[in-house]
């Protein structure tokens, strides 16, 4: 067999379903595996996580939930509001599963802040959430390439014209018309991020990015699969809801502003 690459979707502390998914894939000495971020954070076992992928010699990029734990905590203070927003987002099972093994997360926090934002395989372009559609690559910064959504998803063309950029950060099923467990394809991006934290979904997706095959993992029921790509890619649609919301935001506050329009004539 050809050498292979590896594409991991977004664990959050899955460690148990990360074992099985890997013995399930069985990476050859040659193969290469690559983790999108989101390593720790609601799930059980963040700390066991990291240890192992730091400990590995696959490559990781950045997630938007080590980019919180690294602005949450440094050597010398925690960031209390830092702190408090990453940790109700799922920090406080990162926090608990440190405490539960008594290792402290320092060589882990550094490693965290060695991680590149973005991977470039040729042909295939790594990055935990997406790019603005509208800065040159050395523009691109944490805002961008760990936390956007909507703008990089709904862009009408590609980025590159020679690259495939593969993602997590958003779980497929809350695009619009995607199971849990499938994928999504856009302009030119591939989402993998199948959500196996979150109890409507469980899967943790491995893909095969030169042979075109995906495997996964429940974490709720230890159910594995392996199927070609295109059995679970869905293609992206625009999000009517958030067009939907986005008036319904509006109306709300031209009748607020009508109503205080004629509270303030009333008092005149």
């Amino acid at each position: 067999m050809n050498q292979r690459r590896i594409i991991i979707g977004d664990i959050h502390g899955h460690y148990d379903g990360l074992m099985a998914l890997l013995e399930t894939i069985a990476p050859g000495r040659d193969d290469m595996v690559y983790f999108l971020g989101d390593l720790i954070d609601r799930g059980p076992k963040s700390s066991q996580v990291v240890e192992f992928v730091r400990k590995s010699p696959y490559q990781c990029i950045l997630g938007n939930h080590e980019h919180m734990m690294i602005q949450a905590l440094s050597d010398t203070k925690v960031n209390n509001e830092a702190w408090q927003s990453w940790y109700h987002s799922g920090g406080v099972e990162t926090v608990q599963s440190y405490r539960d093994t008594g290792i402290m997360p320092y060589d882990d926090l550094e490693w965290m802040r060695s991680l590149p934002l973005y991977l470039d395989l040729g042909d295939i372009w790594l990055v935990h959430a997406g790019i603005d559609p509208k800065l040159p690559i050395q523009k691109q910064a944490h805002h961008q390439c760990c936390w956007i959504r909507h703008k990089f998803h709904s862009a009408e063309k590609p980025y590159f014209s020679d690259k495939l950029i593969i993602i997590g950060h958003t779980i497929t099923f809350t695009f619009n018309d995607v199971e849990p467990g499938e994928l999504v394809c856009g302009a030119g991006w591939l989402d993998i991020d199948t959500s196996a934290y979150h109890p409507r979904s469980g899967w943790l997706t491995g893909l095969d990015v030169d042979n075109k095959i995906i495997y996964q993992v429940n974490v709720r029921n230890n159910q594995t699969r392996k199927m070609p790509l295109d059995r679970l890619v869905k293609p992206y649609k625009a999000r009517q809801v958030l067009k939907q919301k986005t008036q319904e935001d509006f109306l709300i506050r031209k009748n607020k502003q009508a109503k205080l329009k004629v509270k303030n004539y009333q008092r005149s």
